[in-house]
């Protein structure tokens, strides 16, 4: 075992309100894990809690280094937090947006020099978005500014990802690009990532454990390669009702069942 993220007895809510109930996991280095759940369940509140954005208590460790013991920006050095709704009202251009991701690293009034540069532009044509470097982030499309913003969070190579809804908001070339590199991220860096997703079977698609959240509580952890479909469907249906399992070309796809 190669955990990177290992979170223990997470509990964290808003006043009095509990939203989650121990929850523990771990993430390895390489590994893309995606967080399903029913509506309400907390899944937002999980990845900001990992983040230090919300009250919590347990455990949270980046390898042997408690996560919450640093200090914030430090923090920030070793996170990739992409939020569902992330918003950059600035008119800016697109690169320079993305070089905004570099700010943890940077000292104080340091400018990104030419070899970060370079690697925004990269990254930019490397999701399909070096045509729009000079542009107006403003002038973009929901979609695009998402790209955009993905990069920006990317851009530093941080160790862990936390991805809520990444792909809510992108079309469908786009989306299965933008989860075919983060595969390739996690393999070439030995990044850990976790993403929250609506879509069934984009988790089965391209993560390699799934984990379901309920009420508050972690009720399943699954490991996609070694899942067989009859399993997969009595997991997936706690969350999303009666549901079927295919294989189709070494792959598993969920369709909606007959409802009793």
């Amino acid at each position: 075992m190669n955990d990177l993220l290992t979170v223990t007895d997470l509990r964290a809510g808003y006043g009095r309100r509990n939203v989650l109930q121990g929850v523990s996991f771990a993430v390895q280095r390489g590994e893309v894990c995606a967080l399903l759940r029913a509506n309400g369940s907390g899944k937002s509140t999980l990845l900001k809690a990992v983040c230090g954005l919300t009250d919590a208590t347990g455990g949270c460790m980046l390898e042997k280094t408690n996560l919450w013991e640093m200090p914030p920006r430090r923090r920030a050095q070793h996170l990739g937090y992409l939020a569902q709704r992330s918003v950059c009202a600035l008119s800016l251009r697109v690169l320079d947006v993305v070089m905004m991701g570099y700010n943890p690293v940077l000292g104080l009034l340091e400018h990104p020099g030419k070899e970060k540069r370079r690697r925004a532009e990269m990254l930019l044509e490397q999701l399909g978005a070096g045509q729009w470097t000079e542009e107006d982030f403003l002038s973009l499309s929901e979609g695009q500014r998402q790209l955009v913003l993905f990069a920006r969070t990317l851009v530093r190579r941080p160790e862990v990802l936390l991805l809520d809804e990444p792909d809510s908001a992108l079309d469908y070339d786009n989306r299965h690009r933008l989860l075919q590199w983060l595969r390739g991220y996690a393999a070439r860096e030995g990044a850990g990532i976790l993403l929250c997703s609506h879509d069934a079977n984009i988790a089965l698609r391209y993560a390699d454990r799934l984990l379901l959240l309920r009420d508050g509580c972690l009720t399943y952890d699954v490991t996609v390669k070694d899942a067989d479909p009859d399993a997969l469907q009595r997991v997936l249906s706690g969350i999303y009702g009666p549901v079927d399992i295919l294989c189709h070309s070494g792959y598993f796809l969920m369709t909606r069942g007959e409802r009793e």
